[in-house]
């Protein structure tokens, strides 16, 4: 099982104090935390870089953290997010849960509370890799198939005549029995192994 301490946490924030000041309370947890400035740089390192829990602010200049989130569920759908925001009004909450958030948070963070929330999802994490090394289903081999093919969940969606999310469970299935953290990982572990 991956204990909390081999974690790994990715806050965004386009204000360096916030980034300072949660970046070091999520120390707490005991998991390895990596703070962005933006959206674009959290996209580019989780494209190599293993993530557990992404949390992130809404309002940024570029990429808002809607955005992010919606780049997040195509790049790496198995992945917990939680939106946090000093802007809260109940529209926003509802496009952040639509878009996939576990849970949107509020500023002031209070920070017993929010480390509460985040010990929860790190917990519910350490039993993921029960999928470890389990064959694939039937219907995970087409979707492994589509994704070495180059396509992304909403294209698969499209082609199986299913949802989004089904496809993202499938993936997010894929992920864990390959013991992978992204898309960029699993083609290579899958060429790796010789299977495509």
């Amino acid at each position: 099982m991956t204990s909390i301490a081999k974690q790994h946490i990715f806050f965004v924030d386009d204000n360096p104090e916030v980034r300072n000041v949660v970046g070091r309370t999520l120390k707490q947890v005991g998991a390895k935390v990596s703070c962005f400035a933006c959206a674009t740089d959290c996209i580019e390192k989780l494209r190599y870089q293993r993530c557990d829990l992404l949390i992130t602010d809404v309002k940024m200049p570029g990429m808002s953290g809607i955005g992010l989130l919606r780049e997040v569920k195509i790049l790496a759908p198995w992945l917990s997010v939680l939106v946090i925001t000093g802007y809260a009004d109940i529209p926003m909450a509802i496009e952040a849960m639509k878009e996939g958030a576990l849970d949107f948070i509020r500023k002031p963070l209070n920070r017993e509370s929010f480390l509460s929330v985040v010990r929860s999802v790190l917990k519910k994490n350490t039993g993921a890799d029960r999928l470890l090394g389990k064959p694939l289903t039937n219907r995970e081999n087409i979707v492994l198939r589509l994704i070495m093919d180059g396509k992304n969940s909403r294209e698969i969606a499209d082609l199986l005549n299913v949802t989004i999310r089904a496809i993202e469970f499938h993936r997010g299935n894929i992920y864990k029995k390959f013991d992978v953290h992204n898309v960029v990982d699993l083609v290579k572990r899958v060429k790796d192994m010789g299977l495509f």
